[in-house]
């Protein structure tokens, strides 16, 4: 795989990281002493400072990553990527953070599908 190509999914990575965090760090919130008493409108806000960072990431490495400003990505190709990281990202995030939360057989059932979804969306006619 090409530079361009390794940037690109390090940086969608990183992205999906942070997203993850201003998505749903946000639940775990209340167990943290200084921010226990916030209201709605002061995560809403810590949230999207997070979610900054996101696209801090994400324009980046869809810019670097696209085949038309010379990347090895077509359009489609970036969308299916950052899903499947995003998943993988969210999995290993719940896994760590909320472990009340369960991986069951059919959570990894649905990612074999969204993994062929990559293979036949890359798969060259």
């Amino acid at each position: 795989m090409p530079i361009r190509g390794l940037v690109t999914i390090l940086l969608l990575v990183l992205s999906n990281i942070f997203m993850t965090l201003a998505w749903y760090g946000h639940l775990k919130f209340k167990e943290l002493k200084w921010f226990e008493n916030l209201g709605l409108i002061a995560i809403i806000f810590i949230s999207w400072g997070l979610a900054l960072f996101e696209y801090f990431f994400q324009v980046p490495a869809n810019r670097i990553g696209f085949k038309e400003n010379g990347g090895p990505f077509t359009l489609l190709q970036l969308k299916i990527i950052q899903e499947v990281i995003t998943l993988l990202v969210f999995v290993v995030f719940s896994m760590i953070f909320f472990k009340t939360q369960t991986f069951k057989l059919t959570h990894f059932i649905g990612m074999i599908f969204l993994i062929l979804a990559v293979y036949f969306i890359f798969k060259k006619n």
